[in-house]
C-alpha cells in the first residue's frame, strides 16, 4: 500500500527574481489598460464636442437659408428651414424670434405668440425678443399683456428708440381708446335702463281719479248684472232676445218656446 506524504506547493518553488519579474509586467499591463480607458474616454468627449459643433454649423446655415427666403417673402419655405434648425440647436432663442416675426407676417398670431414666449424662455435678457412679444400679444388684443412686454424690452435696452416711439407709444393710445369705447358702452347701458324704467308709468292706485274710475266700472258691471238675457226661439224657427229685469214678469210659456241660451 502506498504511503502519501506532505507534498511542497508549487509556488514555494518559483524564485523570488522571478516573482519581481511577473508582478512589474503586471503593474505595467495595469498602466497600459488605465491609458487605454483614460484614451477612449477622451475620444468619445471629443466625438461629442466634433458632432455639437457640426449641428451648430448646420444650424447656422439653415438659419442664414431660412433669412435670405424670408426677405424674399418666401415665410413657408423659411419656417420649413428654422424648423430644420431648430432640430439641431433647441435651445437658439433667436430662431424662435425669428418664426414668430415670420407667422405675425402670415397674420397667425397664436403660434407668433408661442414661438415668441419660447424666445424669451431661452433668452430673459434678449431685449428684441420682448419687443417682438409685445408685438405679437397686441396683434391678439391682449393690450396690457403687450405694453408689460415692451416696457421689459426698454428695461433691458433703454436706449432704444423704436419701442419708445413706436410699440409703446401706440399700444398705450389703443389702451385709452379702449378704455374710452369701454366708458361710452357703459354710459349708454346706464341710459337704456334708465328709459326702460321712465316708460313704465308710476301709478298712484290710491289717487282719488283711480277710485273714482274703479266706482264707475263696478257701477256699470252691477247695472249688466242686474239684468238678464235670454235668446229665445220658437218652434217655427223665430229667434228673439228678451232681456228681464228683476220686476219682469215670469217667462214665456215653455210650450211655445225652446230656450236656446
Amino acid at each position: 500500500m502506498a504511503s502519501f506524504g506532505w507534498r511542497r506547493k508549487i509556488g514555494e518553488k518559483v524564485s523570488k527574481a522571478t516573482s519581481q519579474q511577473f508582478e512589474a509586467e503586471a503593474a505595467d499591463d495595469k498602466d497600459l489598460g488605465d491609458d487605454d480607458d483614460a484614451n477612449w474616454v477622451h475620444a468619445a468627449k471629443r466625438r461629442k464636442e466634433i458632432l455639437l459643433e457640426d449641428c451648430v454649423r448646420k444650424s447656422k446655415e439653415l438659419k442664414d437659408e431660412g433669412a435670405n427666403l424670408a426677405e424674399n417673402r418666401r415665410y413657408r419655405e423659411a419656417l420649413v428651414k428654422w424648423d430644420e434648425a431648430l432640430q439641431l440647436t433647441p435651445e437658439d432663442a433667436t430662431l424662435y424670434e425669428m418664426k414668430s416675426q415670420v407667422l405675425m407676417s402670415l397674420h397667425e398670431m397664436f403660434p407668433a405668440v408661442h414661438a415668441a414666449e419660447m424666445a424669451v424662455q431661452r433668452n430673459p435678457r434678449s431685449w428684441d425678443a420682448w419687443q417682438t412679444l409685445g408685438r405679437a400679444q397686441l396683434g391678439l388684443g391682449e393690450i396690457a399683456l403687450a405694453i408689460r412686454s415692451f416696457q421689459v424690452s426698454l428695461h433691458i435696452f433703454p436706449m432704444n428708440p423704436e419701442v419708445w416711439k413706436e410699440d409703446l407709444s401706440w399700444a398705450r393710445k389703443l389702451q385709452e381708446q379702449q378704455k374710452a369705447t369701454k366708458t361710452e358702452s357703459v354710459q349708454a347701458l346706464a341710459e337704456e335702463e334708465e328709459l326702460a324704467q321712465e316708460s313704465i308709468p308710476d301709478y298712484d292706485f290710491e289717487s282719488d281719479e283711480i277710485v273714482a274710475v274703479c266706482a264707475a266700472i263696478a257701477e256699470k258691471e252691477k247695472a249688466l248684472s242686474a239684468a238678464k238675457t235670454m235668446v229665445i226661439v220658437s218652434a217655427s224657427g223665430t229667434v228673439e232676445t228678451i232681456t228681464e229685469q228683476d220686476n219682469c214678469p215670469a217667462t214665456p210659456d215653455e210650450t211655445l218656446f225652446i230656450r236656446a241660451r
